[in-house]
């Protein structure tokens, strides 16, 4: 059976850095934002999670985007 897809949404999630372990490795949070509309470009999310994360302390040290599909089995 052949399978289609359809873009449903996608979760943005930003990794940032809150401080130094007593050995010196960086301390990595994750905060994930849900309900991305799967229209929105690329450049936006990344736009977005710079604007939010430029409001503290923290630095980014990374931003992903994971988009979800739905699948569909044909007959």
């Amino acid at each position: 059976m052949a399978v289609t897809t359809s873009a449903r949404d996608s979760v943005l999630v930003v990794t940032y850095q809150t401080g130094l372990s007593a050995t010196g490795s960086p301390i990595l949070r994750q905060r994930s934002f849900p309900s991305v509309k799967s229209s929105t470009l690329d450049q936006d999310v990344f736009d977005v999670a710079q604007a939010l994360y430029g409001l503290q302390q923290y630095p980014v040290t990374g931003v992903r985007r994971d988009n979800r599909f739905e699948l569909v089995e044909t007959v």
